[in-house]
């Protein structure tokens, strides 16, 4: 998934944005608020992990404008104020959730992937397709029980596609899934990762839309086993 992180303190900012990376994700690091606001703007992303006591402008303003334009990326707040008045505050203003510094890192860790799954209209930690399952807290796949390893960036383009089937989603936003600012990006990087995932858990898995894009089935094809491919 896409994270931006809004964090102006360089330790903090250094340990959780290398946290988000080694889970997974395509993460941006952004130190003011100013910064914040274009990032929102020019990148879409899956979560803002937010900071409220940022130069320029302050996180709250941050999460107020973007309220107020009508998006609905799922926030979570981390700061070091922790006066019940100011996590009323954040709520209020549109806030998902909110955690107080200094927080326990897997904690914060385990409310990121909470938020990704309400954002994807999920409550189970584990999501299933026929005879594949993946753990987005451990990273652990399987096919018909047996584990599955996947590369880091395999990981990356199955795991949205798996969490939303039936959901088309582009070539772009499969790029911006993988790759977080200053990152190379290949011609093929995509198709490179789909086909790796295909040979690893079934050639049915993931469907190519022409002209659109790429989608996990519905439903299996077959009523609920997904086989080994080399498509």
């Amino acid at each position: 998934m896409r994270i931006l992180l809004a964090e102006d303190d360089a330790m903090i900012g250094e340990v959780v944005h290398d946290a988000l990376r080694a889970e997974g994700h395509a993460a941006d690091w952004v130190r003011d608020g100013a910064q914040a606001d274009t990032a929102l703007a020019t990148t879409a992303y899956d979560l803002l992990l937010l900071d409220l006591g940022m130069p320029r402008k302050s996180g709250l303003d941050v999460l107020r404008a973007l309220r107020a334009h009508g998006r609905r990326l799922p926030v979570l707040i981390a700061t070091a104020r922790d006066a019940v008045a100011e996590r009323v505050a954040g709520l209020d203003a549109g806030a998902d959730d909110y955690i107080v510094k200094p927080y326990d890192l897997d904690e914060l860790l385990a409310r990121v992937r909470a938020l990704l799954r309400r954002a994807q209209g999920r409550a189970e930690p584990a999501y299933a397709w026929g005879a594949v399952r993946i753990v987005p807290a451990t990273r652990e796949v399987t096919l018909g029980g047996q584990p599955v390893q996947l590369s880091a960036r395999e990981w990356a383009v199955l795991e949205p596609l798996l969490a939303r089937p039936g959901r088309v989603l582009s070539r772009q936003q499969l790029e911006d899934k993988l790759y977080a600012w200053g990152e190379e990006i290949s011609s093929n990087a995509v198709e490179v990762y789909i086909h790796g995932v295909r040979r690893k858990l079934g050639a049915g898995l993931i469907e190519n839309v022409r002209g659109l894009g790429y989608l996990v089935p519905p439903s299996p094809a077959d009523g609920g086993e997904a086989g080994g491919g080399n498509s």
